[in-house]
């Protein structure tokens, strides 16, 4: 029944949204002042796409029963992710984890490299893993470097993975290993649930909808993705992720290396000029053994046979050169030793004449010259990964986000997921705004890269539900553009009387109104009462954060400019209230309100119209309540121990009270 109401107000929902759409588009746009008016239809395009991609998601949401039992003598590695987090945080997660209760082995994974939690770790007979020597000048790739370190120095057949602060329950791997009884299951996800959130979650960090609807949707297209915690993977679908990277990275890197030897060799030819025929003899055999190179790449040769024929062949070539370049020097030498262009001088030491100087200058004594651009580029021909700490990377490593793209990943290579939606471990959130942002920025910029750099629209091996579910997430944060028109619109008709619409009618509220109620509709009948507000404000409020997200990571992926990493610290920052944080928000709330005041006297004095007026006024007051999400999180001073967590009911407080009595 929840599923045939679902899929009813999705049809609603989009076939009123299209209703709507195309009725702006085609009809109410107000191309006199088209700056604002084309911005917003566009804006709102977006959002309808955005409420479609939610739809589909939700259009197959999955209830899942309880998992088969798990094989008794499954091996297991328990990972707990670690770089500065205080020892004793660390220590309580890794004593939690120590105590579940299917065989396991759990291992530190300290990307600090701490002498004092080693020895904790060997002090409770706890694994300890850091980087090796081979990780020094090296791209480390922050936590993905650190989880790739570990899958070579350990060896169970499935891994589980927590942060550094979430706590285990003891059943977490009772519950979750038996679907990997499913040998094409790679990935079990479980939710992220905070224990340290008031009720009223002033910072928007529980996500229910994401760890409910979303996910369990997501899981119905076979989409549902590692989230980077409390998740579970199967070590020969990682391994093979790796091996395949690896052959697929080596053959990217020989085929750039082999169009790039294209362009050496014209120029080679170019600084040899006609003077040499055996540099043009040797140049044409080395142009030659690329261009087959490349048909044997296509027809899936071996990568080390093509390498090994290629710098044979420009081996080859160096040699005869050498030679020729040896012998003229060896018979120049017999010249002058010969004395046929010198004579005896004054002081009786014999002496090179001036032409002798002439024709030895004039002779071209580096042919071997003319091919040097050309063997500088086919170096790059190897089989080996000299630029990384190991040849195999697991994880991904294209951004500072490893979970969706290792995903994404596996999905493509066939592999199967499953989302477990019951709470089996209990985090940390942020508590204060400042770390809230690092955070939230840094998800939206590890998602942003995913997309530049292996969009799933065109990654082959995703069935298209799978392409549209990882996009609907990238999507999402593309909200910030739109979010910086829909407050400038009702500023511009506030403020100067300009109408983004040709008019405020009936065709406009008749098209207008029921998609919104639709559209919310949505939210509540999918999430099944899940308070979905926090995160709608968020979602808005949060505009210059997903902005900043979008630009910093295009910046990165085509101009190379450095990101920096940032690890979401553990405890609340010292220090007052941060206004500075929100100094884009506040300026455009008074703008707002400036807008609504001038709105109004202008409505007074007869210079608008009072229809026009009511609706964005009554627009810009949602924006502010939107916006005063802000305010409180600035002033939320921390998580007051006896608030309840809000979001669906969750078995027991053991966690909480655990991370505060355990010692280490």
């Amino acid at each position: 029944m929840r599923a045939f109401a679902t899929r009813l107000v999705v049809v609603l929902t989009i076939i009123l949204g299209v209703n709507y759409v195309a009725w702006r588009w085609a009809s109410s746009l107000n191309w006199d002042a088209w700056w604002i008016a084309v911005p917003l239809v566009a804006a709102e395009t977006y959002s309808l796409i955005d409420v479609m991609l939610f739809g589909m998601t939700v259009w197959r949401l999955k209830v899942r029963t309880a998992a088969p039992p798990a094989v008794p003598d499954a091996s297991v590695d328990v990972f707990i992710t670690t770089y500065n987090e205080p020892l004793d945080l660390v220590m309580t997660t890794a004593l939690a984890a120590q105590r579940i209760r299917h065989p396991h082995s759990t291992w530190i994974l300290d990307d600090g490299a701490r002498p004092g939690l080693r020895d904790l770790a060997a002090m409770h007979g706890l694994g300890y893993v850091t980087r090796s020597e081979d990780w020094k000048d090296m791209p480390r790739h922050a936590k993905a470097g650190n989880l790739n370190n570990a899958l070579m120095v350990t060896e169970g057949e499935f891994l589980l993975i927590l942060d550094a602060d979430q706590i285990p329950e003891p059943d977490i791997l009772e519950k979750t290993l038996g679907y990997f009884n499913n040998r094409r299951v790679a990935l079990v996800q479980t939710p992220q649930y905070f224990s340290n959130v008031p009720a009223d979650d002033p910072l928007g960090s529980q996500a229910p909808l994401f760890y409910g609807p979303i996910q369990q949707g997501k899981d119905g297209w076979n989409a549902a993705f590692f989230c980077g915690s409390n998740a579970l993977l199967r070590r020969e679908a990682l391994m093979q992720l790796g091996l395949v990277g690896y052959v697929k990275e080596t053959e990217r890197s020989i085929r750039r290396a082999l169009a790039a030897s294209r362009s050496a060799i014209r120029k080679a030819r170019k600084s040899a000029g006609s003077a040499s025929p055996l540099v043009a003899q040797m140049l044409n055999e080395v142009e030659t053994a690329t261009q087959q190179a490349r048909r044997q790449l296509d027809d899936g040769d071996t990568l080390g046979e093509i390498t090994y024929r290629v710098r044979r062949k420009v081996d080859q070539a160096v040699q005869t050169l050498v030679q020729a370049d040896v012998s003229a020097l060896q018979a120049d030498l017999e010249e002058i030793a010969a004395m046929e262009f010198a004579h005896v001088g004054d002081s009786g030491v014999p002496v090179v004449t001036e032409d002798a100087v002439k024709r030895l200058t004039a002779r071209d004594w580096s042919p071997l010259g003319a091919l040097e651009s050309t063997q500088a580029v086919l170096d790059a021909l190897s089989v080996e990964r000299t630029g990384e700490a190991q040849p195999v990377m697991p994880l991904a490593t294209i951004s500072v986000t490893e979970d969706m793209a290792t995903a994404m990943r596996l999905h493509s290579m066939g592999w199967q997921s499953a989302y477990h939606h019951e709470v089996l471990a209990y985090g940390l959130a942020p508590e204060d705004i400042a770390t809230m942002l690092t955070q939230r920025l840094r998800w939206a910029q590890g998602t942003m890269q995913v997309m530049l750099r292996e969009n799933p629209l065109v990654q082959r091996g995703l069935k298209w539900g799978q392409r549209l579910m990882y996009f609907a997430t990238m999507w999402t944060y593309l909200s910030g553009f739109a979010a910086v028109i829909y407050f400038a619109a009702p500023i511009v008709y506030l403020l100067l009387g300009i109408l983004p619409v040709t008019s405020l009618s009936g065709d406009f509220f008749i098209r207008f109104i029921p998609f919104m109620i639709v559209n919310q509709l949505l939210f509540a009948v999918s999430g099944r009462g899940i308070p979905t507000w926090r995160g709608q404000q968020y979602s808005l409020a949060l505009f210059p954060t997903w902005i900043k997200a979008c630009t910093t990571a295009a910046r990165n992926v085509w101009f190379g400019r450095p990101l920096g990493f940032a690890v979401t610290p553990k405890d609340r920052q010292a220090g007052g209230p941060s206004w500075s944080l929100i100094r884009p928000q506040i300026i455009v709330s008074a703008l707002l309100a400036i807008s609504a005041v001038v709105g109004i006297a202008r409505l007074a004095t007869g210079l608008s119209e009072p229809v026009g007026t009511l609706v964005n006024v009554a627009w810009v007051v949602f924006d502010l309540v939107v916006m005063s999400i802000l305010v409180r999180a600035v002033l939320y001073k921390g998580f007051e121990p006896g608030a309840v967590p809000e979001g669906e009911a969750v078995p027991g407080a053991g966690p909480a009270e655990e991370r505060n009595n355990i010692g280490t």
